[in-house]
């Protein structure tokens, strides 16, 4: 077990590794990815101008309110000035909530369309990509990095771009109107450029450290709620509540560890402000006594300082933001940049076709040269029905993924109709090639919704009864409390393995495939389930071209011919009845299994 959390674990390391909070490539193409909402964009950028100057006009109105009115006890003016001072922050406000409410909008929808691009690209993916990328880190590039752009969209890149707007302006006002005083407060910026630059750095290894152990936390969750079963079985609760606690309080120490550094730079940011605001009090008084100076401009002076320094001070937030966003669109448009390994032919269905079955040569390995199946070749004619035996690892499974495309032939061909599978739309050939498998998967819904789904749901409830009738499933279904619109849980936990197999098989007679594998069918169930079962596919596969493979030697007597496969090949072909006369390998498994 703990060799495999090491495996996650790392995988989790990986995916948190974080680099520079700017990349122009990985932003040109988040940029493209807004083609569609350039408009609300560009709108939203534009509300930069406006924000910036109400904010910059804050202070001049307190200079003029102090020194043009206060100062001289003109209540009727400063009357005016602090109604123009309240539309000004109405002004703000109003224009402040618009340009979020647009960035919020558009960091949702590309959110939005970069999910569905990326679920869209996944369903394209070949049996294989699965094969190598875990469940967990597919999910997390589909919800989590995806939503870490859309945060980037509405807090990340758009405040750094309305915050150096501000300081711009912010600038250019303070040199406007007293040059020597702003190079006062501008004295301390080299001290906060260098505090900043170490504390971001600190930060951000700090980030780095938080981030990779809380994959290494998902993980070990993931794993553990996932094998609980077990844990229990083997009463190793205590352990891992240990190695839990453990991870959990690594966790911890490195959450402190980040807080520190982001509080620290706050803290720095604030002091060099207050510094600078110091340094402004006692400059600025001294040119306010030889009259050089306002009352006023000091007290403008000092919230503009305010206003340069605020946006440093929550530099760290925001280059977290951002380096997290880079960091994900690297993965993103890593994941959607991966080419699937089967493409789709161009080959329609064939209605008129015979649905004839046949490998010529085949040649196949999921690893390296490590061969699954070795120059296999045989063929099922129209309607025959073949079952695949073997000891495990002959490759009968490998056989039924290669018959529908599900992984690719190293060399040989499979020809379904006479047609070489991979010239056939994949679409196409799926329809024509159904499989019943051995772990039967049920999604989370009624029981009639997992029926419909071999249809697309287009099918009459009184077909789904008929084939739920003919696959000896009615009866349970009937039984259950609400019949066919039972909520069968996830991956139908509340149904037996027997009545899952029950249901696989009424949701092929929906889907009516001219060529048919049934993957074990009745392994791992009760002798009363097994009967239903058999009796079951026998209507299914009546008619039908299949293949049946099955470990129970007993489950397939009835086959037209038996094909044994040994060492990825076709070692011995025949009825039941000639392959115990000839006292092969057949019947030796045959023996094995009944005993005779």
């Amino acid at each position: 077990m703990r060799s495999h959390v090491g495996a996650n674990q790392a995988d989790g390391h990986e995916d948190e590794l974080l680099g520079k909070a700017y990349d122009s490539r990985l932003v040109a193409r988040l940029w493209e990815a807004t083609r569609a909402y350039r408009r609300v964009v560009l709108v939203s950028a534009f509300l930069f101008f406006p924000i910036a100057a109400l904010e910059l006009l804050q202070p001049y109105l307190l200079k003029v309110a102090i020194d043009s009115h206060i100062l001289r006890a003109d209540w009727g003016g400063l009357t005016g000035v602090a109604g123009v001072f309240l539309l000004t922050l109405a002004g703000l406000y109003a224009l402040r909530a618009l340009q979020s409410y647009l960035m919020q909008l558009t960091g949702q929808r590309i959110m939005h369309d970069l999910r569905h691009r990326l679920f869209a690209h996944a369903q394209k993916m070949d049996a294989a990509f699965f094969d190598k990328n875990p469940v967990g880190r597919l999910m997390t590039r589909i919800l989590n990095d995806v939503e870490a752009v859309s945060d980037m969209f509405g807090s990340g890149v758009v405040a750094i771009l309305g915050d150096l707007v501000t300081v711009a302006g912010v600038v250019a006002v303070m040199l406007a109107m007293n040059w020597r005083l702003a190079l006062v407060t501008f004295a301390l910026v080299p001290v906060l450029a260098v505090s900043a630059a170490y504390f971001r750095g600190q930060a951000r290894d700090a980030y780095r450290g938080l981030r990779t152990r809380l994959a290494r936390l998902n993980a070990f969750l993931q794993e553990n709620l996932q094998g609980m079963t077990v844990i229990q079985l083997f009463c190793r609760e205590g352990a891992e509540q240990r190695a839990f606690v453990a991870l959990n309080s690594d966790y911890r120490r490195a959450q402190f560890r980040s807080t520190v550094y982001d509080a620290s730079l706050y803290a720095v940011v604030e002091a060099i402000g207050s510094a600078a605001v110091a340094l402004l009090l006692w400059y600025g008084g001294g040119q306010i006594w030889e009259g050089v100076l306002t009352f006023g401009g000091l007290v403008a002076f000092i919230e503009y300082t305010n206003r340069f320094f605020l946006p440093i001070r929550d530099l760290g937030a925001k280059y977290a933001v951002m380096q997290a966003a880079m960091a994900s669109s690297e993965r993103i448009f890593g994941l959607l940049d991966l080419e699937p390994g089967i493409r789709s032919g161009a080959a329609a269905a064939r209605s008129e076709a015979p649905p004839i079955i046949e490998f010529k040569n085949v040649w196949f390995a999921y690893e390296g040269d490590e061969w699954v199946l070795s120059d296999c070749s045989f063929r099922v004619a129209a309607g025959e029905r073949v079952a695949l035996v073997g000891i495990t690892g002959a490759g009968k499974t490998t056989i039924a993924r290669l018959l529908n495309r599900s992984y690719e032939v190293a060399r040989g061909k499979v020809l379904v109709g006479g047609l070489d599978v991979s010239e056939w739309d994949l679409t196409a050939l799926r329809r024509r090639v159904g499989l019943v498998p051995q772990d039967v998967f049920l999604f989370t819904g009624s029981v009639e919704a997992n029926l419909r789904l071999a249809a697309d749901g287009a099918v009459r409830r009184d077909a789904l009864e008929r084939a739920a009738a003919v696959a000896n499933a009615r009866g349970f279904i009937e039984s259950l409390p609400e019949g066919f619109g039972y909520e069968i849980k996830e991956r139908g936990a509340n149904l037996s393995q027997g009545q899952r197999q029950l249901l696989a098989i009424a949701r092929a007679l929906v889907y009516n495939p001219a060529v048919l594998v049934l993957d074990e069918a009745t392994s791992s169930v009760d002798p009363e389930s097994e009967a239903l079962i058999q009796d079951a596919m026998e209507r299914l596969l009546e008619g039908r071209t299949s293949l049946v493979i099955a470990h129970r030697l007993s489950t397939v007597q009835r086959a037209d011919r038996v094909l044994v496969l040994h060492r990825g090949r076709v070692s011995e072909e025949g009825t039941h009845a000639e392959l115990l006369r000839r006292g092969g390998l057949y019947s030796r498994l045959y023996e094995l299994q009944c005993g005779r």
